[in-house]
């Protein structure tokens, strides 16, 4: 059993749902990207989810697009991010995802990008521009190596599409709970509900359901766990925040582990 399903099937005991966190790898530095990344699986975290920079980031916002140009500006490479995964490994037990555009791996070789971040201690892989009806080759490499690979649905995704994607998926589902790319909004729209709604019905427990993009409050992981999601992701909010405190490292962690808390005190499932 992959530490990715482990935790859901211990949080569903708990009742509770997973907060899943996303941050980039090498913003600001490798270093201290490694030390909010510990910092925020002992605030709370469930998963921590790992940007891996790359220059045309088109699923995500303005707030991210920043944070991977400041990575890579630092000098963020494949090769740096796997050090990244080694060193978390090292120190956490909690389940690593990395979200990884498709041209850094097809640019190491499929099986060598999945076999390399297996044996650094990597658990899943998010591929954002990878079409299900083109992972097969994607998907085999990831189940060679013991990764899974993570597929996203949107509100758009048609049933029979849906049908595909379950099919294929592994992990979990990284639900987009709008139209758009990512970033914190104020509030959650209907749709997303609705879409959480359908969703849900249609995997039938086969697989949890995890809801990102625009996920940015304690009442918008409440909201999302009670429609019937198994996990919210936070990512472009807690990036804000860590560095509109960036020049005082230790200021800076502290506000986000309070953060956290409060995140993960929002997954808790009403009886």
């Amino acid at each position: 059993m992959s530490r990715i399903q482990e935790t859901f099937n211990q949080l569903k005991k708990r009742k509770e749902g997973a907060l899943i966190t996303f941050t980039t790898l090498g913003d600001p530095s490798l270093r201290r990207s490694v030390q909010l990344a510990r910092r925020l699986a002992e605030s709370g975290a469930d998963i921590l989810e790992l940007g891996l920079p790359f220059s045309d980031p088109v699923a995500d916002g303005p707030t991210i697009q920043a944070s991977y140009q400041r990575a890579l500006k630092a000098g963020m490479n494949t090769h740096r991010a796997l050090e990244a995964v080694r060193k978390l490994r090292d120190k956490v037990k909690t389940p690593l995802v990395l979200l990884s555009y498709y041209n850094p791996v097809l640019r190491r070789g499929v099986a060598g990008f999945f076999r390399d971040f297996a044996e650094a201690g990597l658990d899943g892989v998010v591929v954002p521009d990878l079409p299900v009806e083109e992972a097969e080759p994607v998907s085999k490499a990831g189940k060679d190596a013991g990764v899974n690979l993570i597929f996203l649905v949107a509100p758009t995704t048609t049933e029979r599409r849906l049908e595909k994607i379950v099919k294929a998926a592994e992990g979990f589902l990284y639900l987009v709970s709008l139209l758009g790319v990512t970033g914190a909004r104020e509030s959650l729209s209907a749709l997303t509900k609705k879409t959480i709604s359908r969703i849900a019905k249609h995997v039938e427990a086969r697989i949890p359901v995890a809801v990102g993009f625009g996920i940015s409050k304690p009442p918008h992981v409440r909201e999302v766990i009670a429609a019937g999601a198994d996990g919210a992701i936070v990512g472009s909010a807690l990036i804000d925040l860590y560095t509109s405190s960036a020049s005082n490292p230790a200021q800076a962690l502290e506000k986000v582990s309070a953060y956290v808390h409060t995140l993960k005190a929002a997954t808790a499932k009403k009886a």
